[in-house]
């Protein structure tokens, strides 16, 4: 039950979380529910934080020491399963970090994806030859099949968009995302008739930081922000470096980078300004 596993599902989490509140309505310790299935007190723990996989008959056993009815249990059980699918991603596992894993389920699950980008277009609305051009110089020793394989991963995450059901995406770009040339002119000029089309998209708000806004809150650094309609869900802020990533769900962390995005959105062009400003830019190319 102690085993280190990939990075979990937000189904897995969010039901960690409920396991957690259901705990504490039952008025029952760490100590309690670890006697229930005979394990010790960290075991209760990281299943309630998703840092182990949920495992059904372990999950009944504390439900219905919870005193939860059969019929819940039944409806929890299933949820269970229904989290423990691994995602369509899982496929990509070979050129997929465990650390990236958790973003791609996020992303996946997230009602609103806020973002600041200072460097590259975001992932979710890079086209093709822009997202290989850049996978290529950020891993320079992959083979074709590999990068096929980062492509298509990153391909596959657009899907989302497709859905009836999409999430809003609310993305400030940097101007020299726009101005620095990847892939070529061509490659740059087809990126930004693509960010052109998704301006029209109701669920998509696109704002462009232009170079005379000067000093803004987000020059720190690239960030994303989720939010969810679970409400066990807090928002989780996501940061990346070259070897790893960083999720921060503590409020006042998260508020910090709200207000840091509500102050940017004031600085940087309006919506309705975004797509002027992108065929001024792809005249550029």
């Amino acid at each position: 039950m102690g085993e280190s596993r990939s990075a979990p599902t937000v189904g897995q989490i969010v039901l960690g979380l409920r396991l957690r509140d259901l705990r504490e309505r039952a008025g029952k310790s760490f100590e309690e529910a670890a006697r229930v299935l005979s394990v010790t007190t960290s075991t209760v723990r990281r299943m309630e934080k998703a840092e182990v996989g949920l495992r059904p008959l372990y999950v009944k056993a504390l439900l219905e020491s919870y005193g939860i009815g059969a019929e819940e249990v039944d409806a929890f059980l299933a949820l269970v399963e229904k989290a423990n699918r691994p995602g369509w991603w899982h496929r990509f596992r070979s050129v997929l970090p465990d650390w990236f894993s958790l973003y791609v389920s996020l992303e996946s699950e997230a009602d609103l994806i806020r973002s600041y980008e200072p460097h590259c277009v975001p992932g979710l609305l890079q086209t093709e030859d822009y997202a290989r051009a850049l996978l290529r110089t950020g891993f320079p020793r992959a083979d074709e099949e590999e990068l096929d394989r980062r492509v298509a991963l990153r391909m596959g995450r657009q899907q989302l968009l497709a859905k009836p059901d999409a999430p809003r995406l609310w993305a400030v770009l940097d101007e020299q995302v726009l101005r620095r040339p990847v892939g070529g002119a061509g490659v740059m000029r087809a990126q930004i008739d693509r960010l052109v089309e998704v301006c029209a998209r109701p669920e998509i708000s696109l704002q462009i930081m232009p170079f005379s806004a000067g000093p803004h809150p987000g020059m720190f650094g690239p960030f994303q922000l989720f939010r969810f309609s679970y409400p066990e869900l807090p928002d989780i802020v996501y940061t990346e470096s070259l070897t790893g990533a960083v999720y921060i769900d503590e409020r006042p962390e998260v508020t910090t980078y709200l207000e840091a995005l509500d102050r940017m959105v004031t600085q940087a062009l309006p919506v309705q300004d975004t797509e002027r400003k992108l065929l001024e830019l792809r005249d550029a190319f």
